[in-house]
């Protein structure tokens, strides 16, 4: 997995009641009574999706967040399958979408079909009206494509003919990149990656839990199945409360800082980077890194986010937010080892 693995240096605790008018301590209870359920819903997950912990949590920051996800992994690393598995713990309507080069933008939101009885034209809905739409291989499809999903999910509603349709809430759509084959991909420009709120990086399992992967799936009492735990408008109650969770002012400049020293590195103490980043992250960054710490919190049961929430989830923000130069390229420099050197500069409150 493509993770940071620097030391960590001592971080603040929790932030007292005297600095801020919002009573912590009330807050904190609420937010480990309201965030129990995460629990539930991880040990249903945990039942079928086995070694991919990183995976199945930005998942559930990205619901909790009202963000979407892009993956990238090799195929068969449990991507449909993650999900799937969530959105039946959640008795959510899923759809999964193979983008191909043929693939028309009508296949996705639905058309106007000619109705020969009542002599009328009447709409007929795409696969996008689900609560998690998996679209597959999304660098397989043209930019007409990619643009219809992609405005589905900044806009969150589709318009066939002359009606606007919204689309089901909850609305996540999980977005995957082969990162092997290249051959006859439309690679997503830049502003269109920057409408993820995550760019999660996917590597294989450890060969313990492949082991408990290939006894499942050759089990004879057969594949396990999620039950389930919520319902939609359980997950639209908690967006609410995640928001509730407190950010002191000093996390928030931490945050700023963050994503400002990707725009001007030389002002961190980074000069070296100049050269190695072609454009920074956008205030859309900076939105998505504060949000995601929250959620973080939330999934950790805590009522205030500290600056290893921030560390924790910086590397799935920024990873795509980062232009690299071709000196960086030639020099084998990745947007990890950029955020890497961003989080051991940067002044920790």
């Amino acid at each position: 997995m493509e993770e940071a693995h620097t030391p960590t240096p001592p971080l603040s605790s929790a932030p007292s009641e005297s600095s801020s008018n919002v009573d912590i301590k009330a807050l904190n209870e609420k937010i480990q009574k309201e965030s129990s359920f995460v629990t539930l819903l991880t040990m249903e997950m945990d039942k079928v999706i086995i070694g991919q912990k990183h995976m199945t949590e930005r998942l559930l920051i990205g619901l909790l967040s009202n963000g979407h996800i892009l993956l990238e992994g090799v195929p068969g690393l449990a991507k449909t399958l993650a999900i799937n598995t969530l959105a039946k713990a959640i008795d959510a309507k899923f759809s999964r979408v193979q983008f191909t080069p043929d693939l028309l933008p009508a296949d996705i939101i639905g058309t106007m079909i000619y109705n020969q009885k009542q002599e009328a034209f009447s709409v007929k809905k795409g696969p996008i009206f689900a609560n998690f739409v998996l679209a597959d291989e999304i660098n397989r499809a043209p930019a007409k494509v990619q643009s219809a999903l992609l405005e589905a999910m900044q806009e969150r509603q589709i318009t066939i003919g002359e009606e606007t349709f919204h689309l089901p809430e909850p609305f996540l759509v999980l977005a995957t990149q082969n990162p092997i084959e290249q051959e006859g991909t439309y690679p997503l420009p830049e502003a269109q990656v920057d409408r993820f709120m995550l760019k999660v990086v996917l590597d294989y399992p450890k060969k313990e839990d492949e082991k408990i992967i290939i006894r499942n799936n050759i089990s004879k009492t057969g594949f396990p199945q999620p039950n389930r735990v919520l319902k939609p408008e359980d997950i639209l109650k908690a967006r609410n409360v995640v928001r509730e969770v407190y950010m002191d002012e000093k996390i928030e400049q931490y945050i700023v800082n963050i994503v400002d020293a990707t725009r001007h590195p030389e002002d961190y103490n980074l000069a070296e980077y100049k050269n190695l980043i072609t454009f920074g992250g956008s205030p859309r960054a900076s939105i998505n890194l504060a949000l995601a710490s929250k959620a973080y919190a939330f999934i950790k049961q805590r009522g205030y986010v500290i600056p290893e929430d921030v560390r924790a989830i910086c590397h799935d923000v920024l990873r795509h937010r980062i232009g690299l130069s071709y000196e960086a390229e030639a020099e084998n420099i990745t947007s990890t080892d950029i955020i890497n050197g961003i989080l051991n500069n940067v002044e920790i409150p």
